[in-house]
């Protein structure tokens, strides 16, 4: 049977080759703006699908499908883009804990429908343009198909916001492009397979934006030997429409679980 999502993902990829150049607009939030920090999250896609793969989870099919690229840096995907928590929502009493497990479902305020994790494609539609979903089908293997992570990231992380859907997701397309071609992006790709210390991961991060963007990165890694799953980069909201430079960048506590050193998994389990 033709498989519609198939030929979606092999479009998608060649519109965003062509249209890529085209700005997006502006990220503004037109309720709740009062937050300080956005987190990039990016997966190291190989990895994400190992982690699935070692936990007995039921394999999306942008794992079961997945193959090897030449361009290494293409592992490196758009998970999603979370705003931190707006003083007007922290004054009725919201930490940050339940900030980060409900975002727009959070009550008493914003107190949206919740996006469920184990149900993404019950999440309403974004209001993509198919321009804007072509890019990000091109970075994000999870959007449409059976998966629906962009449904549910904007549910969960954006639509309480008032975020235009094209300026959301392209927002985390152009930034997702900037890392690819930073110093730390060659360093993922020519590591590619091999296990590389934290130290010189965050070298990496160093000469890509400078020293004091390493305390923005935490990174996430499963099993033992641990291997690099995503990386969650702290940004100051100010910037956001900005490229990436030494200002955009916001300290954050925890380096994450990542240790001395870990593997740059490869496709194949």
């Amino acid at each position: 049977m033709f498989r519609k999502d198939i030929f979606l993902r092999f479009s998608a990829t060649a519109l965003a080759l062509c249209a890529f150049s085209a700005h997006a607009a502006p990220l503004q939030a037109t309720q709740y703006a009062d937050f300080d920090r956005y987190a990039l999250a990016l997966s190291w896609q190989t990895g994400f699908c190992q982690s699935m793969h070692d936990r007995d989870r039921n394999e999306p099919d942008e794992c079961r499908l997945q193959k090897e690229s030449q361009n290494k840096t293409d592992f490196l995907t758009v998970h999603g883009l979370w705003p931190s928590l707006p003083k007007s929502i922290a004054s009725r009493g919201v930490d940050d804990r339940r900030w980060m497990r409900f975002g727009c479902a959070t009550r008493p305020i914003p107190n949206m429908p919740e996006a469920k994790a184990s149900r993404k494609c019950a999440a309403a539609e974004t209001g993509l343009s198919f321009e804007a979903a072509a890019k990000l089908n091109s970075v994000m293997p999870g959007a449409g198909g059976e998966s629906c992570l962009e449904r549910y990231e904007y549910a969960k992380h954006g639509v309480c916001f008032g975020f235009d859907p094209d300026a959301y997701f392209g927002t985390m397309v152009r930034m997702n492009q900037e890392v690819k071609g930073s110093a730390l992006g060659k360093f993922l790709a020519n590591n590619y397979g091999k296990t590389v210390s934290r130290r010189d991961f965050d070298e990496a991060v160093a000469k890509s934006w400078g020293k004091a963007s390493v305390k923005a990165v935490k990174l996430t890694c499963n099993n033992n030997p641990a291997y690099l799953t995503e990386m969650q980069i702290s940004l100051n909201a100010a910037t956001i429409n900005a490229p990436l430079t030494a200002a955009s960048f916001a300290p954050q506590p925890h380096p994450g679980n990542c240790g001395k050193q870990f593997v740059i998994d490869k496709v194949g389990y």
